[in-house]
């Protein structure tokens, strides 16, 4: 099988029953996407396909052979960090580690969902979406982050979205 990662080919040949999150683990050697629940409870394992954000651990890889994989090694532009990624570091977006790759292209998606204006359960309005603490914390309410740095991850967040 064929998959497109990061913008490489790379090819593998799992069980038809192995995780997205296991090939990209365990076949593309990206080890930045965590393996937390295994469930899609806690959103360690996020990545984007499509520009989507999905959970890893709950799709087969097979299913996205001809779709464009972006894990969090993928968002950085060689040595050049992707925005959300320095707005982690300077606000302290993370305290252990674990979430924090999930958490950064969860984020990265949340703000492209809001440029495509996709309202979220809390949105005022449906045609002017405005990104207050309580739209960002439902957003991204689909990532725990077990050490409890919400407020820095909201402010990280907060910055990007305001460049």
């Amino acid at each position: 099988m064929h998959f497109t990662i990061n913008g490489k080919r790379h090819e593998a040949e799992p069980d038809i029953r192995t995780s997205l999150l296991d090939v990209l683990r365990d076949h593309a050697g990206l080890p930045g996407t965590k393996k937390g629940c295994d469930h899609g409870q806690c959103g360690a394992c996020t990545v984007l396909v499509n520009g989507r954000r999905i959970n890893s651990c709950l799709t087969l890889a097979v299913m996205h052979q001809d779709d464009e994989i972006v894990t969090i090694e993928g968002l950085a532009s060689g040595d050049a960090l992707h925005p959300m990624q320095a707005a982690f570091i300077r606000h302290d977006g993370f305290q252990c580690g674990f979430c924090t790759p999930g958490q950064i292209c969860s984020a990265v998606a949340m703000l492209d969902e809001v440029k495509a204006g996709w309202a979220s359960h809390v949105s005022d309005s449906l045609d002017d979406i405005t990104l207050n603490d309580d739209e960002i914390s439902e957003r991204m309410s689909g990532n725990l982050c077990r050490c409890s740095a919400y407020p820095n991850i909201v402010d990280a967040i907060r910055e990007v979205a305001g460049a």
